[in-house]
C-alpha cells in the first residue's frame, strides 16, 4: 500500500500510526484492508479500553457473592443462594442515540439482554439510566420521545419488565444524549454458559438473524466525538428485531438444558470478529471460518462488511463434534436460523476464507483485552473550574423571603417531576418478577422464582456532583445507589457500571474519569461491592464549529442488592395519618449543586454536597437494622431536591400530608432544599415509637424528631405550604406539559 494511500486509510479506520507498527510486528508482515479493519474495531476504545484498562483494573473485584471477577464472563455473575446466580451488567448506547434514537435505544436494549442470556441466564428486569439535555430545546424532545419509544417497544415485545431508572437532564448532554440500559437475569449455577472455544475439530455456528450492512464500524463511531456530520454515520447504527431476539432466547435456553455446548458469545460490538476472537483467546485455541457460509441478507458484501457487521439478533455457539443434529434441531424447532461456518483449530490463529480465497489471518490473542490490544496511560491535569467550584460560599446567596412558591416550583422541575411519562410506556408486569409496581420505593425489588430471597436493583448517578468534585461525586453515586437498596430492605452485594466521560486525550477529562475510579472504588471497598464489571463510553463528547464541549462526568452505577426475606420489604410511603416522622443523619448548612441552586438561583458553579464514607456507612447499617426489627414503617434517601422533596414524595402514594419543624441553626432553603448525604426520612407508628426511641438512642447516627402526618396539609413552621394535591398533580404533569411545546 502506498504511503499516502496508507495514511489515509489509517486515519479513516482510527488506527495511529504506532499501533500500525505494532500490528506489523504482530502479523510479521503488512496487513491487508480486512485485516487492518479487524484490527481497527478490536482496538478501538469501544472494544479495546485501551486508554481505561489501567485505572479500572483498580477497582474493587472480589467479594463473598461473586462467581466471576469482572471480565471473566459476558457479565456479572453473583451467587443469590438456592442453587441460582444472577447474572447482570449494564452498558452504554449513546453514540447511535444521538444519532438515531430510536432504533439506538432499541438496539441498546437487544445487546444487553443478549449478555445476559447467553451465560444462559433468563432477563427478568430491566433499568435504565438515560440523559438528555434542556427540554426547552426541540432537539431534546426529539431525542427523548425517540429514546423512549425504542426501549419500550423493544423491550416490550421481547418480555421483560422495567423494574427502575433514572432521566437526568442537564445542558451538557444537548448534543450527546446518555443512553444507559442495565439487564438483570437468573440462572442455574450449574446451567451457566461460558463465552469460550475449545476442542480441535468442534463445530463453529452462527445462530440468529441474517448478517447485512448495518452497524459496520459501529466500534469505532463509538470511540469518536459527535459532530454536526454523524447524521452521516446512519449505517453504524444497528437495526433491531426484539421478536426475533425472543425466539432467539428461547432456544439459547433450551440449548442450554443439554450437554451439547461448548460456549457461546453475542455478537454486539465488532459482531463475528469480536465473537470469535474473544471465544478463541479464552479457549488459547483458533478457528477457521467459511464467510461464505455466513448467512447474509445483502448482496455484494465484501469480507470486511460480514466480519464487522453488528447486525442484531445474532450469536456464536461452539458445539461438541457429532452433536450437530441436536444443536440445529433446537434451533429448527424456534425457528432460528442455525448454520455452520467454520471448526475450532488447535492454532492460535483466526483463519477466515471468502470466495476461495484465504481474506485475514490474526493471532486471536493480539486481539482482545489483555492480551495484545494497547494499553494508554494518558495525561491527566485537575481542571480549571475546579478551584472555582470549592470557593463557593452560601453566604454569598441570599435566602429568599417567600420559600412556599418555591417550594411549588421545585417539584415541578423535570429532575424531580415524575417520570410517569417514561415509564408509562415501558412494560412493569410483565413475566410477573417486578414486585414494586404498588409498593413504591427507593429500589425495584424483582422475585427469584424458587427462592424466598428476592433482587433488590438501582441505577444512580448525579453528574453535577461528578463534575463539581469527581472523587466525592463518585463515592456519592456508588453511596445513593447503596442506599436506596437498603431503604428497601436490601443487602447491597455488587455493582456493574457505565463510565461515560468525554474525549480521554483531553487531560481535563481524564482527570474526571481518574478521580472517579479512586471514588468508587473507595466507595466499593467500604460497602462491600465489587464491580462485576460494565462499559466504559469514552468520546461523549460534541465537536460544534470549532468547540469540543464534553458531557458532565457521568459514573453510573448499577447497583444490585438481596432482600432475605419479603416481610422485609419498606416502601417509602407514609401510611397513615399521627405517624411520627424523623430524620436521620444530619442536615448542614448546605446547598451546593442542589437543584434548588440551579434551577431557582441560576448557579451551576458550586461545590459538592456534603459527604462523608464513615458516616454514610454507620446510616446505612443502622437503616438496615430498624427494618430487620421492623421499627419504622416507611423510609426514604433525601437525595436530589432536598428533604422537602423526600417528604412530598412519601406523602404522594396514600395523598397525605405533614407537618414539621425547622432546626433553627440552619437556614431554611439549606434545611428544606439542600441535598448533603447520608440522611434518611422514615416513619415510625405511634406502637413502635418508644422501640424506636430506646433503639436509636444506643446508636452513634443523629436523629431528630421533623414531625407527624397529617391528613393532606403540608405546614413547616406553622406556616401552610399547601395542599398534598396541588403539589401531586403538579408533580405528575410537569414532564407532559413541557413535552407538549
Amino acid at each position: 500500500m502506498e504511503e499516502q494511500t496508507l495514511d489515509l486509510t489509517l486515519k479513516e479506520l482510527g488506527i495511529l500510526p504506532e499501533e500500525y507498527q505494532q500490528i506489523v510486528k504482530i502479523l510479521g508482515r503488512e496487513p491487508n484492508y480486512t485485516e487492518l479493519s479487524i484490527y481497527s474495531v478490536m482496538w478501538s476504545e469501544h472494544a479495546s479500553y485501551k486508554n481505561s484498562i489501567r485505572w479500572i483494573k483498580k477497582l474493587p473485584r472480589k467479594g463473598k457473592y461473586l462467581l466471576a471477577e469482572a471480565g471473566e464472563e459476558n457479565a456479572g455473575l453473583v451467587d443469590v443462594g438456592d442453587g441460582l446466580a444472577c447474572v447482570f451488567k449494564i452498558e452504554s448506547h449513546n453514540h447511535p442515540c444521538a444519532v438515531e434514537p430510536y432504533q439506538g435505544a432499541a438496539t441498546g436494549v437487544g445487546g444487553i439482554n443478549r449478555d445476559i442470556f447467553t451465560m444462559g441466564a433468563r432477563p427478568v428486569a430491566q433499568l435504565n439510566s438515560l440523559h438528555f439535555g434542556n427540554l426547552d430545546n426541540a432537539r431534546t424532545r426529539w431525542l427523548l420521545n425517540g429514546v423512549v419509544r425504542g426501549i419500550g417497544d423493544y423491550g416490550n415485545s421481547f418480555g421483560v419488565a422495567v423494574a427502575g431508572g433514572e432521566v437526568v437532564f442537564d445542558p451538557s448532554y444537548e448534543t450527546n444524549p446518555l443512553v444507559n440500559a442495565m439487564s438483570v437475569g437468573l440462572v442455574k449455577r450449574n446451567h451457566v454458559i461460558s463465552a469460550i472455544a475449545k476442542g480441535a475439530g468442534n463445530p463453529v455456528f452462527i445462530v440468529g438473524s441474517a448478517t447485512g450492512k448495518d452497524g459496520i464500524h459501529g466500534s469505532t463511531f463509538a470511540s469518536a466525538n459527535i459532530t454536526e456530520d454523524s447524521a452521516k454515520d446512519i449505517p453504524s447504527i444497528q437495526v433491531g428485531d426484539p421478536f426475533a431476539e425472543k425466539l432467539l432466547l428461547e432456544a439459547t435456553l433450551e440449548l442450554a438444558q443439554t450437554d451439547t455446548l461448548i460456549g457461546m458469545q453475542d455478537m454486539g460490538a465488532a459482531g463475528i470478529i469480536y465473537s470469535t476472537s474473544e471465544m478463541s483467546a479464552k479457549g488459547e485455541c483458533g478457528m477457521q471460518i467459511n464467510l461464505d457460509l455466513v448467512p447474509r441478507r445483502q448482496e455484494g458484501m465484501l469480507a470486511h462488511e460480514i466480519l464487522l457487521s453488528e447486525s442484531q439478533e445474532r450469536m456464536l455457539v461452539v458445539v461438541k463434534k457429532g452433536r450437530e443434529a441436536e444443536v440445529k434441531a433446537i434451533f429448527d424447532k424456534w425457528d432460528v436460523p442455525c448454520v455452520q461456518i467454520g471448526v475450532v483449530t488447535d492454532s492460535p490463529d483466526l483463519e477466515f476464507s471468502y470466495q476461495g480465497q484465504l481474506v485475514a489471518r490474526v493471532p486471536a490473542e493480539s486481539l482482545v483485552l489483555g492480551g495484545g490490544a494497547p494499553q494508554y496511560e494518558r495525561e491527566y491535569r485537575e481542571p480549571a473550574y475546579y478551584k472555582r467550584y470549592q470557593q463557593f460560599d452560601i453566604n454569598q446567596v441570599p435566602e429568599p423571603e417567600d420559600l412556599t412558591t418555591i417550594a411549588k416550583e421545585l417539584i415541578a422541575q423535570p429532575n424531580i417531576a415524575s417520570k410517569r411519562w417514561v415509564y408509562e410506556q415501558y412494560d412493569t408486569m410483565v413475566g410477573d418478577y417486578n414486585l414494586t409496581v404498588n409498593t413504591p420505593a427507593d429500589a425495584g425489588v424483582v422475585a427469584i422464582r424458587g427462592s424466598k430471597k428476592s433482587l433488590v436493583v438501582s441505577v444512580d448517578c448525579n453528574p453535577r456532583y461528578v463534575k463539581a468534585d469527581p472523587y466525592v461525586g463518585a463515592m456519592i453515586a456508588v453511596a445513593e445507589a447503596a442506599r436506596n437498596v437498603v431503604c428497601t430492605g436490601g443487602v447491597p452485594i455488587a455493582i456493574t457500571n457505565c463510565l461515560n466521560f468525554g474525549n480521554p486525550y483531553n487531560p481535563e477529562v481524564y482527570w474526571q474519569f481518574v478521580r472517579s475510579i479512586e471514588g468508587m472504588a473507595a466507595a466499593c471497598t467500604r460497602f462491600e461491592t465489587p464491580v462485576t464489571g460494565g462499559n466504559v463510553s469514552f468520546y461523549n463528547q460534541s465537536t460544534i464549529g470549532d468547540r469540543d464541549e464534553a458531557v458532565s462526568p457521568t459514573p453510573v452505577i448499577g447497583m444490585l442488592g438481596l432482600l432475605n426475606q419479603i416481610q422485609h420489604r419498606t416502601s417509602l410511603a407514609f401510611e397513615k395519618k399521627g405517624h411520627m416522622i424523623y430524620l436521620l443523619g444530619t442536615s448542614r448548612n448546605d446547598i451546593g449543586c442542589s437543584e434548588y441552586l440551579v434551577s431557582h438561583h441560576g448557579i451551576t458553579e458550586s461545590s459538592v454536597p456534603y459527604f462523608d464514607l464513615e458516616e454514610e456507612y454507620k446510616l446505612q447499617m443502622l437503616v438496615s437494622q430498624l427494618i430487620e426489627k421492623r421499627l419504622i414503617a416507611s423510609a426514604h434517601d433525601v437525595s436530589m431536591g432536598g428533604l422537602f422533596t423526600t417528604l412530598v414524595e412519601s406523602a404522594m402514594p396514600n395523598n397525605l400530608g405533614f407537618d414539621i419543624t425547622s432546626d433553627a441553626e440552619i437556614r431554611l432553603d439549606a434545611f428544606l432544599f439542600g441535598e448533603s448525604q447520608s440522611r434518611v426520612v422514615v416513619s415510625v407508628t405511634e406502637a413502635c415509637e418508644e422501640k424506636f426511641v430506646d433503639f436509636m438512642l444506643e446508636r452513634d447516627v443523629p436523629m431528630c424528631l421533623l414531625g407527624h402526618v397529617t391528613k393532606s396539609e403540608i405546614r413547616v413552621d406553622d406556616v401552610s405550604y399547601g395542599f398534598i394535591a396541588d403539589y401531586k398533580h403538579s408533580y405528575e404533569t410537569a414532564l407532559e406539559e413541557k413535552l407538549r411545546r
